[in-house]
């Protein structure tokens, strides 16, 4: 008796080598797509949409390149979100962990070739992923205690971050920005208080902080243009005249007398709104919705500054930064929570007028005003800036610092080599395996700058066997360079990320031995519709 099939038509499933081909094959595909961004002088992608409007982006983000891409290979997937989870963890290394799972999973193809079972080739992976994380906990530096040279940590890790950006040119302009809003943090990683405006014009270098808070609005005709000591209302309530706003909705009147009446009675009703917010003795409202004409006139009678179309981010992130809280209801304003800020004023950033806070009640909130030639280069520069910020009040909880340049994979790769040595068994095909994949990132860091990778990983690995080495590449001058001259540094917790979610991401496609691909729901007529219908919405 023939087996009955249990899958679907158009179901398939992929068993064994060829199941594990396709997720070697995806994963490596998408490690190389990448790769090329990794490092100082990596290369920048442009995405085209195909949506409306054809966006484009220019970016050599790791995490903006993969979020774009629409995969449908199941392990190329999983490398998407490790970039992902890596982007909203740590901030930066997220080209790195792909091409570091990539690498790993390259790797394991050749020892699946060579017959060793997945689960050796696992065991021997997760043995070299503590040895090395281990090997860098023993050379971590931690200046928390020297307030001096944990500055010049920080703004060496912001350098180095930007470094293989779009600031890389100004970056130490950017590192001190990145720095100052960050101690400005005082610890909290909550970067929900800095806050980026981009405006396009001028150069990258005209960029700037500002203490306080700047609003993207212009201040409405005939109100103040300054205020002292304000108390600030943020609300999210309609301020036009209640037309009767039910669709289709017909009044009929007898005499052109009863419109004007219909009318007085809704300026009455606005008037007693306004009277309402007037009563929370406040001198600056900000409304998301719009303020028509009238209302507007009465604050300004009132010496009140109204602002309209407040965004939603702009105006949430006014109410976090000035101690207030959104109200859409004004019957009791003991229940109401202000706003304060010293001083409101006007102020000119190139062509445009934007309302300025300052001495808010949030101490720490801060504005990055970024300008630069276009807005593709504008998103790229906050996409940049973002990656540092994050980076860095990372580092200012986990004061922990490592040099960059490729140096910690030497120093992971040495360890690594010596623990494979003293393995014995299949396992130790696997640690040797884990070190190749380590030592491919400062080999890809070379070869996108254009240089001999082999030559140099080679002086390299000569020079790590010395104790206390400090070297890595200098892709500038194209040599092997001393990293702690040069200043190069990185977050120990952006390294040690990316080591165990590129581990964990190559461990979990290695386990894969199957793939089954659902049937793609069909498109019925409505003749197979109403069968399904009669039959109780069983499939017949």
């Amino acid at each position: 008796m023939a087996v009955e099939k249990i899958l679907k038509d158009e179901a398939s499933e992929e068993k064994g080598e060829r199941a594990r081909m396709a997720s070697f094959v995806g994963a490596t595909a998408i490690a190389d797509l990448v790769k090329t961004t990794l490092g100082p002088k990596g290369m920048d992608k442009i995405l085209q949409s195909t949506g409306r409007g054809r966006e484009v982006t220019v970016t050599n983000d790791g995490a903006t390149i993969l979020k774009s891409l629409h995969i449908d290979n199941p392990a190329a997937k999983v490398l998407v979100d490790i970039s992902k989870v890596q982007d909203d963890e740590v901030g930066d290394g997220t080209t790195s962990v792909v091409v570091l799972a990539g690498e790993l999973l390259r790797e394991a193809e050749k020892l699946v070739a060579a017959k060793i079972h997945p689960m050796t080739i696992i065991a021997g992976y997760r043995m070299a992923a503590d040895c090395a994380r281990n090997a860098l906990l023993r050379k971590v530096v931690d200046n928390k205690e020297n307030e001096e040279k944990f500055k010049l940590d920080l703004m060496k890790i912001a350098m180095t971050t930007l470094s293989s950006k779009i600031l890389s040119q100004d970056k130490e302009h950017f590192a001190k920005l990145a720095v100052d809003a960050v101690l400005r943090l005082k610890g909290s990683t909550n970067l929900e208080s800095i806050q980026i405006i981009k405006k396009p014009g001028g150069s990258l270098k005209d960029s700037f902080l500002d203490e306080g808070f700047i609003l993207d609005k212009k201040i409405g005709v005939g109100q103040p243009k300054r205020i002292e000591d304000a108390k600030i209302l943020v609300a999210n309530t309609a301020m036009d005249t209640d037309k009767v706003k039910i669709y289709g909705a017909r009044v009929r009147v007898d005499s052109m007398s009863r419109v004007a009446d219909i009318e007085a009675a809704e300026k009455q009703k606005m008037r007693e709104k306004v009277d309402k917010i007037i009563a929370h003795g406040i001198n600056c409202f900000v409304n998301r919705q719009l303020i028509y004409n009238f209302p507007e006139e009465l604050f300004a009678n009132a010496g009140i500054l109204a602002i309209e179309h407040a965004d939603f981010d702009g105006i949430e992130r006014l109410a976090l930064v000035t101690g207030g809280e959104i109200a859409s209801t004004f019957d009791n304003p003991e229940s109401v929570k202000l706003g304060h800020c010293k001083l409101i004023e006007e102020i000119m950033i190139g062509e445009d007028k934007l309302i300025h806070f300052s001495g808010v009640a949030m101490g720490q909130a801060c504005t990055i005003v970024l300008r630069g030639a276009s807005h593709h280069v504008l998103d790229e520069a906050e996409r940049s800036l973002h990656d540092a910020l994050c980076v860095l009040s990372q580092t200012v909880n986990d004061s922990r610092v490592l040099l960059g340049g490729g140096w910690p994979e030497m120093v992971m790769a040495k360890d690594v080599d010596e623990l494979a040595r003293a393995t014995p068994g299949k396992k130790s095909h696997a640690i040797e395996a884990f070190s190749r994949a380590l030592v491919a990132i400062p080999t890809i860091i070379a070869d996108n700058a254009g240089l001999d990778s082999a030559e140099l990983i080679a002086q390299l690995r000569a020079e790590h066997q010395k104790e206390g080495c400090t070297a890595g590449i200098d892709v500038i001058t194209g040599s092997v360079g001393d990293m702690a001259e040069l200043g190069i540094s990185e977050a120990f917790k952006v390294k040690q990320a990316i080591l165990l979610s590129a581990t964990e991401a190559a461990e979990m496609i290695l386990r894969v031995d199957e793939i089954i691909t659902c049937a793609p729901r069909g498109e019925k007529t409505e003749c197979e519709n109403e069968v399904d219908v009669l039959a109780g919405g069983l499939v017949l």
